[in-house]
């Protein structure tokens, strides 16, 4: 007769592991991780696209773009470690005007030291702000050119990054899931 064990195993579920990379992190350090993000695509706005050859004349200026604007609050949003389970917080609702903030400070300083971002479809690098405030002909710019082009930027990354951190944030945390359909068989999306 085949001895039975009165004492059955008990199951431990699977543990989910993690690739280095995506490590949960600090607010700081995800922060630093979002501004040289952004630092890298605005230093890429710098580049003519016509420097690019065939298909990544399109493709570069793009990327660049979305590093700029996009890539470093979805970024620092999903590294960003929550202390406890939390949907939206003051510091993630902080978190975009904080980046906007910096990133626009350090905008100022290549726009005023390497030069203003080239437009993705095309253009010419035209040298530093400094420089180009007290040259002549076509390269001159005024200070109302030069303030506004900034304003125009520092809305954009307002706005941009709030969107982003709080989109990337709520998608996170479970608040875009919705069960269906209303019987038995439950599934959630």
């Amino acid at each position: 007769m085949a001895a039975t064990e009165t004492s059955s195993p008990t199951q431990q579920r699977p543990q989910k592991k993690e690739s280095r990379l995506f490590f949960k992190t600090s607010y700081r350090r995800g922060v630093i991780e979002a501004v040289v993000i952004y630092t890298l695509g605005r230093l890429g706005a710098l580049i003519s696209p016509q420097v690019f050859p065939d298909w990544l004349f399109v493709l570069l200026p793009l990327l660049f773009l979305f590093l700029q604007y996009l890539g470093g609050p979805i970024w620092a949003t999903y590294r960003i470690q929550s202390t406890r389970r939390e949907r939206m917080s003051r510091r993630f609702w902080l978190l975009g005007p904080l980046l906007a903030g910096l990133c626009f400070l350090i905008d100022l300083v290549i726009s005023l030291t390497l030069g203003l971002a080239v437009n993705a479809l095309g253009g010419v690098q035209q040298g530093p702000a400094l420089w180009r405030f007290f040259a002549s002909g076509e390269a001159h710019l005024t200070l109302s050119q030069f303030a506004l082009n900034e304003l125009r930027t520092a809305v954009a990354l307002l706005a941009l990054y709030t969107v982003a951190v709080v989109c990337t944030r709520l998608a996170q945390g479970g608040f875009l899931r919705f069960t269906m359909p209303a019987g038995g068989r439950r599934v959630t999306l």
